[in-house]
Order: C-alpha cells, then structure tokens, then sequence
C-alpha cells in the first residue's frame, strides 16, 4: 500500500468560489489566475473546473500551450509577457493575449512577423515598483502600440501591492488615473483582494488567484469567514506510531520539545520533503480523528509528531488532515510566518493527488 498522504482537490469548492468571485464583482468578467501550475493544485487536474469563467491567466508558456490543447478556446492572458522576441510566433499561433510593460517589448512587437494582431495589456507601475511603465509614459505607449499593425485590442492594466488594507489602493488608483487621463480604454486592475474588498477599482476584468483557491489575500481566514469561499486543496495523512513519553523526553531533530509530564505522542506520514513547512513550531494547528490538537518538535523530511493528549483513542492509522476544510491553510501559514500561497505552491511531486 502506497504511503498514507495525500493532498485531496474539491472541485465543486473552485466552483461555488469562482461564484463568489463572480457575485463580489457581477459588472466585470473574470480572468481565472492558474500560474505556478494553478497555485500547486495542478492546472491540467482543475482547469474544467474553472470553464465558466471568462479567460485564464497565467506566466508559462507551457501551460497556456497545455490549455489550448485540453480544448480551452477563450482567452489566455500572460501576465509577464513574452521572455523572448522568438516566443511572439507561438503567442500568434495559440492566439494569447500579452502584457505588455517594457520598451524591448515594444520593438519586438513592432518587429514580429504574425499571421494576425493580437491582444495587449499595458502594465502601468503604480507602486509596486516590479513591472510597468510610469504613468508618465503611457500615453506615449499606448500612441506607439496602437499604431503598430500586430496589435488588436489593447486594456490598460495594473496590481496592487496592499489591496487587502481599506485604504490600500488609494495612492495606486491615483497614478492609474494619471495614467489613463484621456484613454478610452478597458482596465484590468483588481486582484484577489481588490475583487473581494474594492468595487471601485473592478472595472472591465478582474483577476481573482488565492480566494479561487479558498484561502485569503490577507492571510487571515477570519477575513473571509464569512464570504462562502471554500478550501480547495486538503493535505491529509495517518498516524505511522505512537510514542510514551516521559517526562524530560525530548522529541526531533534537535531535541527542541521536552515533554513536560507523561505524554502520548503520534507520528504523521507527512514532512518537509511533502511540502509541509519544516519551521512549524510547536502548537502548529494540526486535526487528528476530527480533533484539533498540535504539532511538536522539528518538522523531519518525511514525517512530524503531534500532541496526542486531546485525543486519547487516537493510534496507528488515525486520520490527520494537516490543512483543508478544517484546519486552514492560513492559520497554518500564519503559525509559520508565510502565507497560503506559499504552502500550496510548496505541494511536493510525490504527493498523490486526488480530485473529489
């Protein structure tokens, strides 16, 4: 029998949460985020689940190939762009929408030999100071890109650095407006916090990635508690043994926890080498048999020892989920100091995964 973990996807949770996304902003379409292969999840296992939305949006080139031949005719935006002049053929050929937010970019557009023009986003730098044009300069681009004959439709588009903060997109709106001072143009401006939290910035498309997913933009599941988002992804394991402890025992590599009186202690199939942070401190939130209990002593590469004390019929074979429906990613993440995404995104390839 294979090794006991296992990482479980509910796909009718990534569709009632491109519901949500859909009722949070009901004016604008929705570009479904699936870079970094669907944040872990797996893009090629959810992608159909997500065919109701409007188009994907991605980094890889691979991928957006990878959509296009599973039969996804809509709209594919790459949200860097293309690497390489020698790339702009393939974007022609699978008809791919791309951001546009360098001036080298410019010249390869203007160079490229393409059978039909294709659709652009301008990135506009309104803080987050990682790609874009300064507002200054984007009535000049948008002049130079609208007259190059390999250009079709163009959206004006940016991201916020602090969108999950009330007053987080004030500034950035600002220099957007600067921006698009005088365009009649599309915009495609709001992430996963900005769809949930500032109708103001929705406009044409929004991009939602995380809340997809069921985890929040905040790293704080109370924030979405009560929005009807849902975890996706469930990592879940068995309990391989069961140790006595005495008092003065240690546990792990390390010897970081002493036990402080007699104590029953389980070891979980599941460690760093599985994606499972290996800084998870002692108290990590972790479900054994449907019981909250938690983590001690260092995380090993293939497994991690709970606190067995709040569940005393708990033994070799218990179920544990680690993060899911229960025990949120977030506050697994948060226990660690890093967010959701990175644990996703962390899933080991020799994870099994299911789809439910």
């Amino acid at each position: 029998m294979s090794r006991p973990v296992v990482a479980s996807l509910d796909l009718q949770a990534l569709r009632q949460n491109l519901t949500v996304v859909r009722s949070a902003a009901p004016d604008s379409r929705v570009w479904s985020v699936v870079k970094a292969n669907a944040y872990g999840h797996g893009i090629d296992r959810i992608w159909s689940a997500l065919n109701d939305t409007d188009g994907f949006a991605l980094l890889n080139l691979e991928e957006a190939i990878l959509l296009r031949e599973r039969g996804w005719k809509g709209p594919i935006l790459m949200l860097e762009g293309f690497f390489h002049a020698d790339d702009l053929p393939l974007y022609d050929q699978y008809r791919l929408t791309t951001s546009v937010h360098s001036n080298w970019q410019l010249k390869a557009l203007q160079n490229a030999k393409l059978n039909a023009p294709l659709d652009v986003y301008v990135k506009v730098n309104s803080g987050m100071n990682r790609l874009g044009f300064t507002p200054d300069k984007i009535h000049t681009v948008w002049q130079q890109l609208r007259a190059m004959k390999n250009v079709s439709d163009m959206t004006l588009m940016s991201h916020f650095a602090d969108a999950e903060n009330p007053d987080g997109i004030a500034e950035p709106m600002a220099k957007i407006e600067q921006a698009a001072e005088g365009l009649d143009c599309p915009r495609s401006l709001s992430n996963s916090a900005a769809t949930l939290w500032h109708p103001e910035a929705h406009f044409d498309w929004v991009r939602p990635g995380i809340v997809l997913y069921g985890a929040s933009p905040s790293g704080k599941w109370q924030d979405i508690a009560n929005s009807g988002l849902k975890p996706v992804m469930t990592l879940s394991s068995e309990i391989i043994a069961v140790q006595n402890l005495k008092p003065g025992d240690t546990v792990g590599y390390g010897r970081l926890y002493k036990a402080q009186q007699e104590q029953r202690m389980g070891i979980v199939a599941c460690g760093y080498a599985d994606g499972y942070p290996r800084n998870a401190p002692d108290g990590t939130p972790v479900l054994v048999d449907g019981i909250r209990t938690g983590a001690i002593g260092r995380v090993s590469m293939d497994m991690l020892a709970v606190d067995l004390t709040p569940c005393p019929q708990a033994g070799i074979g218990t179920p544990v989920e680690l993060w899911g429906k229960e025990i949120k990613i977030d506050d697994v993440a948060s226990r660690c100091g890093t967010v959701g995404y990175e644990l996703m995104c962390a899933l080991a390839l020799r994870v099994p995964v299911v789809t439910v």
